[in-house]
């Protein structure tokens, strides 16, 4: 997608100078020339009335802003010889504290190729951080970093998804500016991207119109109770700054993977204790066949004893089609990537019903949601 720009890769414009009118040491240059300005009258500091939308959102921010962090990378570099050439400088982006223990929730693509990175709280204190684990499907990463009285943590909203309009607030470091608020609606649900992974498609991400820009990846996607609905990701712009889309992971796919992450370094999908392959498959579709080919039965699983035959390679190379996934709870599956994203979006111990295609006749089967392997 041409436009389609993670909201972090410019962010070393800012160091740079790239495109944003930066020289010397100041925003404007050191060879601009200074401009009288005439006195006025004394500026009037306007207050927000007490209970109006205005106060709200200042105690919104200054109750939350604490508990989002700013995010420097960098990566190791080495001369011809090998030998190390020290850290260069690679990306910033934004984070919060997701609990009491120093973790700290980000995006994938936020420490995509470091080697360190650093976490910096609103009160200026900095801290080395250590990668606990990363979800590149999602773009969910989680940092540690340990320090005496970190801030609160931010509150995960409920897994419900958000009504299109309810009102939201992005706090992040856009362009390296650190502690931005910008403020918005839910634009809309179940958006889809392409994922960095190859064939993978990143589904019901929520669209927003509050302001995000390179370098508030990462960053939370507040509610008006200040609890976090989504985690910025990534943004649509021709130009590469913010044109009013803008794209958030839910806290319902962030309270799946995160504590898998923070748990085990790393984030397994559910599965039906069927296996598949995404080559194999996207060749399969290609040639007109809709649904999930199986190509492999746990052994011991419901799913054998029910019955179920994965497909069978002949000799001439061809492959001879057993169970073919087509349906999940009445719900389509036309190709792989729709039954992983279905089944992703279940929790382990649930019961679906799965109807497969066996050459022509239909078969539905009631099996359960297995912990990945």
């Amino acid at each position: 997608m041409r436009g389609l720009i993670f909201a972090v890769i410019v962010a070393l414009a800012l160091g740079l100078g790239i495109g944003l009118g930066l020289e010397g040491a100041g925003l404007l240059g050191d060879r601009q020339a200074a401009v009288p300005v005439p006195a006025g009258p004394a500026a009037v500091i306007t207050v927000a009335p007490e209970g109006s939308d205005e106060a709200a959102t200042i105690d919104l921010f200054r109750a939350h802003r604490d508990s989002v962090v700013a995010i420097s990378t960098s990566a190791s570099r080495r001369d011809l010889f090998g030998r190390s050439a020290g850290e260069v400088p690679l990306g910033t982006g934004s984070g919060w504290l997701w609990d009491g223990r120093g973790h700290v929730v980000t995006n994938a693509h936020v420490i995509e190729g470091a080697t360190a990175a650093s976490v910096q709280l609103a009160d200026g204190r900095a801290f080395d951080a250590t990668l606990v684990g990363r979800d590149t499907v999602h773009d969910l990463a989680v940092l540690l970093i340990d320090g005496e009285g970190l801030p609160p943590p931010l509150t995960l909203a409920p897994p419900e998804p958000p009504q299109v309009g309810a009102r939201v607030f992005a706090i992040g470091n856009p362009f390296g500016l650190d502690w931005t608020l910008t403020t918005g609606i839910v634009s809309a649900l179940e958006r889809e991207l392409p994922s960095d992974q190859a064939g993978t498609i990143r589904r019901g991400l929520i669209q927003t119109d509050a302001a995000i820009n390179p370098g508030n990846s990462g960053g939370p996607l507040l509610d008006s109770s200040g609890r976090v609905i989504g985690v910025n990701t990534a943004i649509y712009s021709p130009s590469g700054g913010s044109a009013g889309i803008g794209f958030a992971i839910p806290a319902a796919t962030v309270a799946r993977v995160v504590p898998e992450l923070i748990r085990t370094g790393r984030y397994t999908p559910p599965t039906l204790g069927l296996g598949f392959d995404p080559r194999i498959n996207a060749a399969v579709n290609r040639q007109g066949l809709e649904g999930a080919v199986v190509l492999d039965v746990q052994q011991g699983s419901e799913a054998a004893r029910a019955g179920i035959a994965p497909a069978e390679v002949l000799r001439d190379g061809r492959l001879r089609p057993g169970h073919v996934v087509t349906a999940l709870d009445g719900e389509p599956v036309a190709t792989l990537d729709d039954l992983l994203a279905a089944l992703d979006a279940r929790a382990v111990g649930d019961r679906v019903e799965v109807t497969f295609d066996t050459g022509g006749d239909r078969e539905t089967v009631e099996l359960p949601i297995l912990a990945g392997g």
